[in-house]
């Protein structure tokens, strides 16, 4: 658990002007091939956030991560590096929760409808959804025996851990029915 709460830091924003990991360790290539790199082009600004393939065309993500314009990067290990594992797919439907409030962070939780299916490879892979009923950087993973159990919905205050989750499995019933419906 400790090293995906490893890699979870390494996905937050980092605070102005720090730009460093403390404490983190590097993860081994491609161990988490369900990762996914997201980049957001908005009016104001380009940003970035995590997500998750749960599907050969779909990414999980916190609602919070939207723009004009989304990409998603699968299959990097290192983000700032052209690698040949790297697949960049365009976003062609942001699916927020219909009760997303942004002022709450309440159901902080979407999905992103790739405009192709990724290819699966030893770098690119899906993670499963829970099956049960229950209830990040901004978008990534809490994942506990290969499952996804939660989403980063808003990050850390002085570098402490991240302070909320969504947990994946409440959203059970509205991602299986969006991933059909598209």
């Amino acid at each position: 658990m400790q090293p995906l709460l490893l890699l979870l830091a390494f996905l937050l924003p980092p605070e102005p002007a720090t730009g460093i990991i403390m404490g983190g360790h590097e993860a081994k290539p491609h161990s988490h091939p369900y990762m996914a790199w997201i980049q957001i082009m908005d009016e104001e600004m380009p940003s970035r956030c995590g997500g998750v393939l749960v599907r050969e065309d779909f990414v999980l993500t916190a609602a919070h991560c939207w723009g004009s314009s989304v990409k998603v990067t699968l299959g990097a290990h290192n983000i700032k590096k052209q690698e040949r594992t790297q697949q960049v797919i365009s976003v062609i439907e942001t699916i927020p929760h219909p009760h997303y409030n942004p002022k709450k962070f309440s159901n902080d939780i979407m999905l992103l409808k790739l405009e192709r299916k990724a290819m699966q490879t030893a770098a690119v892979r899906p993670l499963s959804l829970p099956r049960g009923q229950a209830q990040g950087d901004s978008g990534g993973p809490l994942v506990c025996k290969n499952v996804i159990q939660g989403i980063v919905s808003y990050g850390r205050i002085s570098r402490t851990s991240p302070r909320a989750f969504t947990k994946v499995s409440s959203f059970l019933p509205w991602l299986n029915k969006m991933m059909k419906s598209l």
